[in-house]
């Protein structure tokens, strides 16, 4: 949580108390202004822990909030992504998949053990705790508003790295595109179970924080307390396929931001056929993984294809629900606010994309975790599309020996497999004679009838 008094930022909650900021005078009946954003993003996250620290979290601060007598707003940051029943989304608000204070009362009684036993049936139609408890958040928000506590719920999508301020790319996560052009870019991800023409609404981070400040701006000084939801969403103005990430990312990765390090050339691609998919992941994914580790192993060294294989095939499974289905956000209030700016004002406090270059910003994102998260330097670039270009002529040798053994292969076994064909050949034009014959012998006996 983050606390305004007059140009004094006053953090933190625990347990529902209020610590003083090293002044001493930051009280909470001093507070003007609360941004509350506190809240465990891991999706696989134990539904009790997640109950108690996005739900219960929330309570706690909702109710500080209570006592805060010049409160002007209490700005509770929620996802787009917590009402995933409805396939079209508006600024409103809907009801809670559960009373959010029985919810936190049961977690609180019961260890972690039990509540994971009967965790699948609590959440029902939610892939996973951090939907299911900010649905429950957004209820206590909804609760304590018509008490008369002046706050609003604002939606944000998906929230990738900055576009343009403060540094153009930066992220400290590999969460969304960012980790899946990492793990293409490093050779390690080949295949995805995903719909290549769908689409996931991505907010840059400079953008979603624009879009806060403003929406808190004109709750506070418009007065426009009828706007208290907002979609922090991108997709209706402009929308990036699947399939267009990895294009864009590919070309990207090998040929201008090259990985240092790839254990093969970045490629694969996405299929529509979950057993596909898993055929892929077997032939590509983990046979490579455990040869790789039998090599590392066997030189001395800890093996680690095989971990970083199972962590992303657990990311896999979070992100294959959203990957798959589609929904749409409408965000008129915040197509509202951008009427009200002043020229200067959507400059310097830019809620849009119209301007932004997919293929410039996807390169800073790839520059920015290549220096921020995997620490490496632009100096080693050069050396980078060296190993890129080996990487290439490599993986196109191999190809080439694949398909010129599974050739050999055939043309040393033809007669088998000619053998092999000729039979399933008699079996089936057999099976077909002998259906045949007994219809004739059906309507010969109707006609004798």
């Amino acid at each position: 949580m983050c606390c305004f008094v007059r140009n004094t930022i006053v953090t933190t909650v625990y347990e529902g108390y209020f610590r003083r900021a090293k002044t001493g005078k930051c009280w909470p009946r001093e507070v003007e202004i609360v941004f509350h954003g506190a809240a465990t993003i891991r999706f696989d996250e134990p539904l009790r822990k997640a109950v108690l620290l996005n739900t219960r979290g929330t309570k706690y601060t909702l109710e500080l909030a209570k006592e805060m007598k010049k409160l002007l707003v209490f700005v509770h940051i929620s996802t787009s992504y917590c009402h995933l029943q409805e396939k079209v989304l508006y600024e409103k608000s809907y009801p809670p998949a559960a009373n959010p204070h029985k919810i936190i009362k049961s977690v609180e009684l019961m260890d972690e053990a039990l509540v994971e036993s009967v965790a699948k049936k609590i959440l029902e139609n939610f892939p996973n705790s951090y939907a299911y408890t900010k649905n429950l958040s957004e209820g206590l928000v909804v609760e304590f508003t018509e008490a008369g506590l002046p706050a609003m719920i604002l939606r944000p999508s998906i929230v990738i790295p900055v576009w343009k301020e403060p540094l153009p790319g930066w992220t400290d996560n590999i969460n969304g595109p960012t980790g899946l052009l990492i793990g293409a870019g490093k050779g390690v991800i080949r295949t995805m179970y995903c719909n290549n023409k769908g689409y996931a609404d991505y907010l840059p981070v400079d953008i979603c924080v624009n879009g806060i400040l403003l929406a808190a701006w004109n709750y506070m000084y418009n007065k426009d307390f009828e706007r208290n939801i907002c979609h922090l969403t991108s997709s209706q103005e402009w929308q990036i396929s699947w399939q267009e990430i990895i294009d864009v990312g590919k070309d990207i990765v090998t040929s201008d931001v090259p990985l240092n390090g790839g254990i093969w050339y970045p490629g694969g691609s996405m299929k529509t056929s979950r057993f596909l998919h898993n055929i892929c992941t077997i032939l590509f994914h983990w046979i490579p993984a455990y040869f790789l580790d039998a090599i590392i192993f066997l030189s001395g060294n800890k093996p680690v294809l095989c971990r970083v294989h199972d962590r992303v095939q657990k990311g896999f499974e979070v992100f294959e629900y959203y990957a798959n289905n589609q929904w749409e956000f409408r965000n008129e209030h915040v197509h509202y606010l951008r009427k009200i700016l002043n020229k200067r004002e959507r400059f310097e406090y830019k809620i849009d994309g119209e301007d932004m270059d997919i293929r410039g910003y996807f390169m800073n994102c790839v520059m920015a975790a290549r220096i921020f998260i995997l620490k490496e330097m632009p100096e080693s670039l050069p050396s980078a599309k060296r190993h890129m270009r080996m990487l290439y002529w490599l993986d196109w040798l191999t190809t080439l020996m694949f398909y010129g053994f599974i050739m050999w292969f055939f043309f040393n076994n033809s007669e088998f497999f000619l053998a092999v064909l000729s039979k399933i050949s008699s079996i089936f034009f057999s099976s077909a004679s002998a259906g045949d014959l007994t219809h004739a012998r059906e309507a010969a006996s109707v006609k004798d009838l």
